[in-house]
C-alpha cells in the first residue's frame, strides 16, 4: 500500500490557476470554487485576465488567472497570496510569484516550461526554480501535457481539442490536494457540455487522470484538509456582481408589478447583465441592444416614460456617453437605473482591471444642476439587494439611480442563500390619482416630493415632458427665471429628502475606537478582513462603509465626528474623500489609495492602518 502523504488542516486556503488566456483558467477555477461551494466551504473568487481576445502566447502579458479562497468560516476577500499556484507555463510561474505564501506548492506543467517558453517569460537559463530562488516551495513538476495526451489518444480528437482538456488534468491533481471528491466537477462539466458528448467525456477523462495523478505522488507531497463551513440550512447558488444585479432587477419589476426593460450596450466589464437579462423572455423582460451607449439609454428613458422599469448598464467610457440624456432624465423626473461596472480608466484604460474612479462622474457628470440618487454595491452577493433598492427608490422618488459596482464585484463569485422574496419590501409605483380634469404634469407627493407617474395612453392624462425647463405646477416650457431657480432647488429637495427612506451608516467594530476606517463600494471584505485581524491582536478599530452615496445617511456625520483619527480607504486619488470633506469640511480625514487595477489587499491596508495608531 502507497504511504500517505502529509495532511496539513488548515481553516482557509487561497488557490490560484494561472496560464494562458487559451488555457480555460477562468473555467478550471470557477469549476473548483463551484465544488467547493457545494462541498460546504465558504469562498470568494477573483478572476484577472487580459483585456485582449487572445493576448500574444506564452508572455506575461497574456497570463489568465483564477484565485479562489476557500475556508470552514465566512471569508470575504479572494485572499491576498496564494497558499497554492497552478502555472501551466513559464510566464504564469513568473507573473505571479510577488502573489504566492512562504512555503507555497506549486504545481507546473513542465512539458511547457521549454527554450521557447522560458525566453517568452524572460527567463535566461534553463531552470525558473533556481533562477527565481524558489527552493524553498513545495514544487509538484507534473507533465500535463504528455499525461493528457496519453489519457485520450484513443478517443480520435484533434491534438487542438486534446490540449484544450490539459487545465481538466491540472484540476482533477488540485482535487486531490485539498481530498475533495471529484463527481460533482464531473456533473458540472457534462452539463457545460451537454452538447458536445465527446469533449465532456474526454475533459472527464482527463479530471480522473489527474487526480489518479495525485495518488500516485501521495508519498512525497503534503495535501491539505478543509472542513465545510456552518451554514445557514437553505438553497444556494454561487453568484458573480453582474448576475446578482440582473437577478435583483428581476425581483424589482414583480414586486412593482412592471415590466422589465433594458436598453445597454456591450462594454466589459458589465456586459454580462445584458446577457443575463436577455436570457429571461420567459419573465417578460425585453431587452434591446442598441448602436450605442446614447440610443441603449434613450430607449430605456423612452421605455420609462411608457410605464416601464428602464435600466441601462455600462461601464466608464459609457457612462460619460450617458451624460447628457440622464440629464434628460432629471429634468423628465422619470424613474430610470443605470448601472456603472468600474473599470480602470480613463479612456478605453484598463478594460479588465478594476478601480474605483467613477464617482466623481457619478456625482457631477452632467450639465447644469443636475441631481440624482447614487448607490454602490460592496459584495458580489450583495449587488442583488442594492439593484433591488436601486429601482425601488429610482420608482418611489421618480428619479435616475446610478448603482456603481466595478469589475471586482463584477466577477468575484461568493455562494449566495436564495431569500424569501417576502424579505423584500413592495414597491409602489407613484401613479396619478387625481381626476384627469384636477391634475397638472408637475403636481408633487408632499413627503417625498416625487411628480406622479401618468402612463401614456390613459385617457385624459396625456401630457409633454422633455429637456426644455418645465413650469413648477403644468409642465408647460418656462423661461422665467423665478420659476428655474424653484425647479432647480425643488429637484435637489426631492433627492435630499431620499436620505429619509435609506438606513442610517452602521459602525463594525469598537464603537470607541481609536480609529475609524472608511470606506464605499467593493472595497468592504478587504476592509472588514483588516479591521477584524486587527481586533484579534488587540487594537481598537472601527468600520463605517457607505453603500449610499448621494444623499449620504442621515446619522453620517455624527458618525464621523465620534472618532479621533479617521482614514478614507478608496481604489482612486480621493474621490470620496474629498466628497466627504465638501460635505462636512470640519471633519478631518486622512487617505489611503490604490490606483492599480487590483483590489487591495488585507495585508497593505494592515500595515497602514497599524501606523497610524501608533501615531
Amino acid at each position: 500500500m502507497a504511504k500517505k502523504s502529509k495532511v496539513i488542516e488548515k481553516e482557509e486556503v487561497v488557490v490560484r490557476f494561472s496560464g494562458d488566456s487559451g488555457d480555460g483558467m477562468q473555467l478550471t477555477g470557477s469549476l473548483f470554487s463551484f465544488s467547493s461551494a457545494i462541498y460546504g466551504n465558504d469562498i470568494s473568487t477573483f478572476p484577472d485576465f487580459p483585456a485582449e481576445i487572445r493576448a500574444p502566447q506564452g508572455t506575461i502579458s497574456g497570463v489568465s488567472g483564477f484565485q479562489v479562497h476557500f475556508g470552514h468560516s465566512e471569508v470575504y476577500t479572494p485572499g491576498d497570496k496564494a497558499d497554492v499556484l497552478v502555472a501551466m507555463n513559464p510566464a504564469a510561474l513568473k507573473a505571479n510569484l510577488e502573489w504566492l505564501k512562504p512555503g507555497a506548492t506549486i504545481i507546473l506543467d513542465v512539458d511547457s516550461f521549454d527554450d521557447k517558453n522560458l525566453a517568452r517569460a524572460g527567463y535566461k537559463s534553463n531552470d525558473p526554480i533556481e533562477e527565481d530562488n524558489l527552493g524553498s516551495y513545495n514544487i509538484i513538476k507534473a507533465p500535463i501535457t504528455t499525461m493528457t495526451r496519453e489519457s485520450l489518444k484513443d478517443m480520435g480528437l484533434d491534438n487542438k481539442s486534446i490540449l484544450r482538456s490539459k487545465n481538466m488534468y491540472a484540476l482533477g491533481l488540485v482535487f486531490w490536494l485539498f481530498h475533495r471528491p471529484i463527481k460533482d466537477a464531473e456533473h458540472l462539466i457534462r452539463e457545460k457540455f451537454a452538447k458536445k458528448e465527446k469533449i465532456a467525456e474526454a475533459n472527464v477523462r482527463v479530471l480522473e487522470a489527474g487526480y489518479n495523478y495525485g495518488v500516485i505522488i501521495q508519498a512525497v507531497t503534503p495535501s491539505y484538509h478543509i472542513s465545510p463551513a456552518e451554514i445557514k440550512p437553505g438553497i444556494y447558488r454561487n453568484l458573480n456582481g453582474n448576475r446578482a444585479i440582473a437577478w435583483g432587477f428581476l425581483l424589482a419589476a414583480q414586486k412593482s408589478g412592471l415590466e422589465l426593460f433594458l436598453g445597454s450596450y456591450p462594454i466589459t466589464p458589465a456586459t454580462e447583465i445584458l446577457q443575463e437579462l436577455s436570457a429571461r423572455k420567459d419573465l417578460g423582460v425585453k431587452v434591446f441592444q442598441a448602436e450605442d451607449e446614447i440610443a441603449a439609454i434613450s430607449t430605456a428613458i423612452g421605455a420609462s416614460f411608457a410605464g416601464n422599469l428602464g435600466i441601462t448598464s455600462t461601464s466608464g467610457p459609457g457612462l460619460a456617453l450617458k451624460g447628457e440624456a440622464l440629464g434628460l432624465a432629471v429634468m423628465a423626473e422619470l424613474p430610470l437605473v443605470v448601472v456603472d461596472v468600474q473599470r480602470g480608466g480613463p479612456s478605453t484604460g484598463l478594460p479588465t482591471k478594476t478601480e474605483q474612479a467613477d464617482l466623481n462622474q457619478a456625482l457631477y457628470g452632467r450639465n447644469g444642476e443636475s441631481p440624482l440618487v447614487v448607490m454602490a454595491a460592496s459584495s458580489p452577493v450583495n449587488c442583488f439587494d442594492y439593484a433591488f433598492y436601486a429601482a425601488k427608490i429610482a420608482i418611489e422618488h421618480m428619479t435616475p439611480v446610478i448603482l456603481l459596482s466595478d469589475g471586482f464585484l463584477a466577477n468575484g463569485t461568493q455562494p449566495w442563500r436564495i431569500p424569501d422574496e417576502d424579505q423584500f419590501p413592495d414597491i409602489n409605483p407613484p401613479y396619478v390619482n387625481n381626476p384627469a380634469n384636477q391634475w397638472n404634469v408637475y403636481e408633487r407627493d408632499p413627503e417625498r416630493l416625487n411628480r406622479y407617474w401618468a402612463i401614456p395612453g390613459t385617457p385624459g392624462y396625456q401630457h409633454r415632458i422633455g429637456g426644455l425647463e418645465k413650469d413648477y405646477l403644468t409642465g408647460e416650457v418656462s423661461y422665467d427665471h423665478h420659476n428655474h431657480f424653484k425647479m432647480v432647488k425643488m429637484r435637489q429637495e426631492k433627492i435630499d429628502r431620499v436620505a429619509d427612506f435609506i438606513p442610517p451608516l452602521e459602525v463594525h467594530g469598537d464603537q470607541d475606537a481609536e480609529l475609524l476606517i472608511v470606506g464605499w463600494g467593493g472595497t468592504f471584505g478587504h476592509l472588514l478582513t483588516a479591521l477584524e485581524e486587527l481586533q484579534k491582536e488587540g487594537k481598537k478599530v472601527a468600520l463605517a462603509h457607505f453603500n449610499y452615496i448621494n444623499p449620504l445617511p442621515k446619522n453620517s456625520y455624527d458618525v464621523l465626528k465620534r472618532f479621533r483619527k479617521i482614514v478614507v480607504c478608496e481604489l482612486n486619488m480621493g474621490q470620496f474623500a474629498n466628497y466627504l470633506r465638501s460635505k462636512f469640511p470640519d471633519v478631518l480625514l486622512r487617505q489611503y489609495n490604490k490606483v492599480e487595477g487590483l483590489p487591495f489587499t488585507v495585508g497593505e491596508l494592515k500595515n497602514h492602518f497599524e501606523k497610524i495608531l501608533e501615531e
